[in-house]
């Protein structure tokens, strides 16, 4: 009869494949092959736009793989997920031996190995063995954080070491990929990002998200006070600056004046300015010249508010504005296009330039149509964003900062300084190792010698 496997088993079973580094290296790879289908197919488009370029098919294929916002997807998370316990499990898996290095209380020391070592320093002095041991010790003690003296047939040995800590440094590194991992899954779970267009002198309390196009309710609102722009010489934009105003519970709470890169942030919500656009003047100013008497009449209007125009010459709606307006191929700028409708006649459509006052000259009509003024107006386009995981993804890197300095520049260093008498004098043999950088051990050591030898001859 076949034994029932105990718990142990399959808790063992599950440490050995998280410890695996060929997990390590599968996860990697198809978090790199994911990531390169992100940069190629374009993330959080239009369902237009994912069907005119890939067909019925392979946008429902897409859809359903969330490959349209794979960063989000909860496969992607996994992906995310299974690599953060890869390192926990290894580095935790590894910690143990090192553990039992960096915290032991009365570390070893093996003279065979140190005098194993190629590369050591000799020096001769006339003091004698315990003598120079009184002299070293102190200065030894002072510098490392662990010495320790032992006799010898002939004479001492001083052995000592420092940085033991150092070999966290690796951990150290590990604990920030950590950070990283846990920060992109916070702000993936709990974060958003969305837009919303603001007319001046409006406000909003909800937002559009960038994923699914859903409506995303604020805990405030946001008030448009004021819009700007200026232009370079060649049209095009130069700065736009909104003034905003937070309002919670009635109340303005923060205003600032936001531009590009400059964003207003609030109760970890970051709102940055994105786009502006141009909106449907609310008071029109028209003139309407008769030709048939020469008068000319002012008539304030509004955007699909329908009036009489005097002289009965018909009735009048301006259906539509436009800041950049096409005719027959040439951009004749900033444009109202309003409907004539006049008895037992069909509706005609007429242009009216902001730019040319007697561009309406042209139809030879019974009366010339032009804008003297109107009021313009702007709305502000806003990003709108939240990443709890920010704070947790800068942590990580300080941390990791930290950690390369750690593992890179510093090490664990001992070294033994072995003091012999022979004829009547003292031979002192300087050698030392470090897990590390054994070229610049070598150079401390000498640096070392030098001083043991000015501290000899006092």
């Amino acid at each position: 009869m076949k034994k029932a496997e105990t718990p142990s088993v399959y808790f063992d079973g599950l440490w050995n494949f998280f410890t695996s580094v060929k997990l390590t290296v599968i996860v990697l790879m198809l978090l790199a092959a994911t990531s390169a289908v992100g940069t190629v197919i374009p993330q959080n488009g239009s369902p237009a736009d994912y069907i005119h370029r890939y067909g019925n098919f392979l946008y429902n294929l897409f859809n359903l793989l969330d490959i349209f916002d794979m960063y989000r997807s909860w496969w992607f998370r996994f992906l995310i997920l299974i690599l953060t316990i890869n390192i926990v499990v290894c580095s935790t898996d590894r910690l143990s031996a090192t553990w039992k290095v960096i915290f032991v209380k009365t570390p070893s020391f093996v003279l065979s190995s140190f005098r194993k070592i190629s590369h050591k320093e000799m020096l001769v002095a006339e003091k004698s063995p315990e003598q120079l041991k009184n002299v070293y010790e102190p200065f030894i003690s002072k510098n490392f954080g662990y010495s320790t003296v032992e006799k010898t047939d002939n004479g001492f040995c001083i052995f000592a070491e420092k940085g033991r800590w150092t070999r966290l440094g690796v951990y150290i590194v590990h604990i920030s990929v950590v950070l990283l991992l846990l920060g992109g899954l916070i702000g993936s779970i709990f974060g958003f990002e969305g837009f919303v267009n603001i007319p001046e002198g409006e406000m909003t309390d909800h937002i559009r998200l960038k994923k699914g196009n859903e409506i995303h309710q604020l805990d405030f609102q946001i008030r448009c006070d004021d819009f700007d722009v200026s232009f370079y010489d060649s049209g095009a934009p130069k700065e736009y600056r909104s003034t905003l105003t937070l309002i919670e519970k009635e109340h303005p709470v923060l205003k600032k004046d936001i531009i590009v890169n400059d964003p207003l942030r609030y109760k970890g919500i970051n709102i940055f300015q994105s786009s502006y656009g141009t909106l449907p003047p609310a008071d029109i100013t028209l003139n309407f010249t008769s030709k048939a008497t020469g008068m000319v009449y002012t008539q304030k209007a509004s955007v699909g508010q329908p009036f009489d125009i005097p002289e009965d010459m018909g009735s009048f709606v301006v259906r539509d504005f436009s800041d950049s307006y096409n005719f027959m191929g040439h951009n004749i700028g900033e444009c109202f296009v309003g409907t004539l409708t006049q008895d037992e006649k069909d509706p005609l459509e007429i242009v009216i330039p902001f730019r040319y006052p007697k561009f309406d000259a042209m139809r030879k009509g019974d009366f010339i149509v032009s804008v003297t003024d109107y009021h313009k107006r702007h709305y502000t386009g806003l990003q709108v964003t939240k990443d709890p995981g920010v704070l947790v993804v800068y942590a990580g890197f300080v941390i990791m900062i930290i950690g390369f300095f750690v593992a890179f520049f510093m090490s664990h260093q001992k070294i033994c300084i072995e003091i012999s008498e022979k004829k009547g004098k003292s031979e002192i043999e300087v050698s030392g190792n470090a897990n590390k950088n054994k070229m610049a051990m070598e150079g401390r050591i000498k640096k070392l010698s030098q001083r043991l030898a000015d501290l000899a001859r006092t």
